[in-house]
């Protein structure tokens, strides 16, 4: 064979040989940690690693951290850096393995506002299924982006529960529990926050927090200002209480949509479907946002004001409540600007006990289903002759019936469900 001829055969072939490595996806490995690891072993099921740290060191975007159940009981921060970030459609993992329950103690460790249990400064990562309690100062800190924190508790730490911030922007928390949150001052610790530095496009769904020293979820900011934030389908109980009962030095709002330090800042919030309940100062809060603010099908019951609306918004910014309850103590305070669209309020519906199904509070706290989605309770559901029944009109979300209900559980007695045309942003 000619010599520039084979010579031109071996440079395809090298080339070949590099695209197919280059183009190839590498396979995705699965590493596990326990509680009797070691750090030294090989990361196997039968040899586990000892610590996060030494699965986050190995891992690549695809790969997944399988965490054995057990209690991991520690004293420093665990960082997730940003250097080790997954890819969009290329995730990190970190599970709880299976059906095990692994819980992160962090209770041996100083009450500090630096000292929080996970950091995660990383983008595209998915965590599911850890109980994370005793940090001295947030359960975990979020300032990555594009990461989904599912089906995960965070309970009894120094401050806030679980906290977006510092940029943290597209992050999805999904059915996620925040619960007996307490600082030591007894004034700042929230179940959930999305605030001070946070970016725009954070969403919570399926979430409850319950008896959080200030608020349920907070979105104050300084200094961002103009994001955007959205809250579905999440229960808010008790804020404002501490675990033994005892009312707590903070707020005690179920949802903060928002405030600053000059009271200028702009937080627009959505909320669909969302339950403030037994808070005790306000249900659905504006504080001082001056952003854009949407409530659709959400119902307040028994707060000590049910919704509080009063400050007058930026320029080019709107809030409007639409197909909401109000129900038991707690007044409705709103300004005239706000937009009010059949409301139990505004349409004069003497509301009794009888409207309803149940008012036994405790369903609120029941189990979580196997998936972690929310347990299917009757609290608040409305009766079958409710005058709150049909009473709404469409916002973009399916009802069954001639129109939407009223609150944030729509009844399923009716005809079947079907999908509103709903209205234009």
């Amino acid at each position: 064979m000619p010599y520039f001829q084979s010579m031109k055969i071996k440079a395809a072939i090298f080339l070949f040989c590099i695209l197919f490595i280059a183009f190839t996806p590498s396979i995705a490995k699965t590493v596990f940690v326990a509680v009797a690891g070691n750090d030294a072993a090989s990361g196997t099921i039968a040899g586990p690693f000892a610590s996060i740290g030494k699965a986050v060191a190995v891992i690549a975007p695809g790969d997944s951290i399988m965490i054995r159940g057990g209690t991991y009981v520690l004293n420093t921060t665990i960082r997730i850096p940003a250097s080790k970030s997954g890819h969009a459609g290329n995730p990190v993992h970190l599970f709880a393995y299976q059906n095990e329950k692994p819980v992160f103690d962090f209770s041996g460790m100083a009450v500090s506002g630096g000292n929080r249990g996970f950091f995660v400064l990383a983008s595209y990562w998915h965590i599911y299924g850890l109980d994370i309690t005793g940090a001295g100062a947030n359960g975990m800190y979020v300032s990555g982006s594009y990461n989904r924190i599912e089906f995960c508790v965070f309970r009894e730490n120094a401050d806030t529960g679980l906290h977006l911030g510092g940029g943290a922007s597209h992050n999805e928390v999904l059915n996620c529990d925040a619960y007996y949150n307490a600082d030591p001052t007894k004034e700042n610790a929230d179940g959930f926050a999305a605030k001070v530095s946070v970016g725009s496009f954070n969403s919570f769904t399926g979430c409850r927090a319950w008896q959080n020293l200030d608020d349920g979820w907070d979105g104050y900011l300084r200094p961002a200002d103009d994001v955007t934030t959205t809250i579905i389908n999440c229960i808010a109980y008790k804020n404002g209480y501490l675990k033994d009962g005892s009312i707590g030095e903070g707020d005690g709002n179920g949802f903060k949509l928002g405030g600053s330090d000059d009271k200028s800042l702009r937080h627009n919030m959505t909320l669909i479907n969302c339950l403030a309940v037994g808070n005790k100062v306000k249900g659905f809060d504006q504080n001082n946002s001056r952003g854009t603010l949407i409530l659709n099908n959400c119902t307040a019951y028994n707060n000590g004001i049910n919704y509080a609306f009063w400050l007058p918004l930026a320029a080019g910014k709107t809030a409007t409540i639409t197909n909401c309850i109000a129900y038991g103590k707690g007044n409705v305070r709103l300004a005239e600007f706000v937009e009010q669209k059949n409301n139990s309020w505004n349409l004069d519906l003497k509301l009794t006990d009888a409207d309803f199904l149940s008012l036994d509070e405790t369903a609120l706290l029941a189990p979580r289903k196997p998936d972690g989605s929310l347990p299917d309770i009757l609290f608040l559901h409305l009766a079958a002759k409710s005058k709150l029944v049909d009473a709404g009109i469409p916002v973009g979300l399916p009802f069954s019936g001639k129109a939407p209900d009223l609150g944030c559980f729509e009844s399923d007695t009716k005809a079947p469900a079907k999908k509103s045309k709903g209205i234009k942003e």
